[in-house]
């Protein structure tokens, strides 16, 4: 059985039919190839499948496809404009937030959903909002300064 879901993704509207079960994750990766979105777990823990859903950061592995449905979804994808970094994908590649990348698209989302909501934030804040996010590469000092460096430019 599948289910007819519409959702708009990046501003491009998307009508699929889809097992009850698909995770919005992979919806995104698997069905939509937009592979910026990460699956680093499968069980919200690690925080690289983060994505706005309606405004909000959410973990796309803990959403099912369906319950996206009428919903607005915007992904790491559709964060620049134009060919236009975003300032926190600028601010990343200035202050050298990340290393083997994995982790990024998700601390970026996460990030951008707490500059819209905190547009100056303190170091402690910017910390607060990534407990979500693991990065196992880096000791987060860069990606903080990262997130600084946009709040700073947005």
């Amino acid at each position: 059985m599948h289910v007819k879901i519409k959702v708009k993704v990046n501003g491009m509207e998307h009508v699929h039919e889809v097992e009850p079960r698909l995770l919005l994750s992979h919806f995104l990766r698997d069905t939509l190839r937009l592979t910026g979105t990460h699956i680093g777990c499968d069980t919200s823990g690690c925080g690289a499948c983060t994505v706005h859903v309606n405004g909000k950061a959410v973990k796309s592995c803990t959403l099912l496809a369906v319950q996206a449905d009428g919903c607005e979804v915007l992904t790491i994808e559709g964060l620049s404009t134009n060919g236009t970094l975003h300032p926190l994908q600028e601010g990343f590649h200035q202050e050298h937030g990340l290393q083997c990348g994995y982790c990024t698209p998700g601390m970026i989302m996460t990030a951008a959903d707490l500059l819209k909501n905190s547009p100056k934030p303190t170091e402690e804040e910017i910390r607060h909002a990534l407990e979500g996010n693991i990065c196992r590469c880096t000791g987060y000092h860069n990606i903080v300064k990262s997130i600084q460096y946009a709040a700073e430019r947005m």
